[in-house]
């Protein structure tokens, strides 16, 4: 880990600490840049299902669970 020094506002890193339940600047700005990070790569994957489900590779998949879900229907 890295030593940094940074100017941070002061009020928006007290409401980080309150939101998140930290109790230490470190905790905080790490908390927050984790988050941040996991967000994105979130939003990157959710990126690639949606180009992968406009091109249609979840059809198959989608058809075998209907008639699943229709066959289990039929017997219930």
């Amino acid at each position: 880990m890295s030593m940094t020094n940074i100017d941070v506002d002061d009020k928006i890193l007290a409401e980080a600490m309150r939101l998140m339940g930290t109790s230490t600047k470190k905790d905080t700005i790490n908390g927050a840049l984790a988050d941040y990070v996991q967000r994105l790569k979130r939003l990157e994957a959710l990126e690639k299902l949606s180009r992968r489900a406009a091109l249609g590779e979840f059809e198959p998949t989608l058809r075998a669970y209907t008639a699943r879900k229709r066959a289990g229907e039929d017997r219930g």
